[in-house]
């Protein structure tokens, strides 16, 4: 099963995530995105590593996240991708200008071949107005295609405002 859970920054969409994988009787899996480079956004991932318990890996994929979904999402382990929202930034800002569209192509093969259960997390930025600077235009343009072509191949999508789930596709659901 394939879920993408949706939400904007501090909407609880990882804290759901988390508890989807916890209910889940496999092991588990994190892979974190996110890269601490300054003491806020260490303070953020410490935190965020605070709140899981020791039976959860991890996997820290700042950018080759198709390559890390490949090896850990197998059978009988859940594997929750936190989060697409910095992957994206991480490969947007790399010096290879051509990073963003090779690991995301690799991200979209990928996901017709996990056996496990994966839990995608995202941040929802598009619902503001247009940015001025030409990156972040870039940078909407692209989560928001993303999330489109993930939701098509996820069987669960869901959106979290205000710590509330709205599931947007049930499972089952094309």
């Amino acid at each position: 099963m394939k879920q993408l859970i949706l939400g904007g920054s501090r909407s609880g969409k990882s804290r759901l995530a988390e508890n989807h994988a916890k209910d889940l009787p496999m092991k588990r899996v994190y892979v974190a995105t996110a890269q601490a480079l300054d003491a806020e956004m260490q303070a953020r991932i410490s935190l965020h590593q605070a709140q899981r318990d020791e039976l959860w890996g991890l996997v820290e994929a700042p950018t080759q996240l198709a390559a890390a979904i490949e090896k850990y999402c197998v059978e009988d382990t859940c594997v929750l991708v936190d989060c697409l929202t910095l992957w994206l930034s991480n490969c947007l800002l790399s010096q290879d200008k051509t990073l963003w569209a090779r690991e995301r192509e690799a991200l979209m093969q990928v996901l017709n071949k996990v056996t496990g259960s994966l839990i995608l997390v995202g941040n929802e930025v598009g619902s503001g107005i247009v940015p001025m600077g030409e990156l972040s235009r870039l940078f909407v343009d692209e989560n928001g295609r993303l999330h489109q072509d993930l939701a098509a191949l996820c069987d669960k999508v869901v959106y979290v405002v205000a710590g509330l789930p709205h599931v947007l596709k049930p499972s089952g659901q094309q």
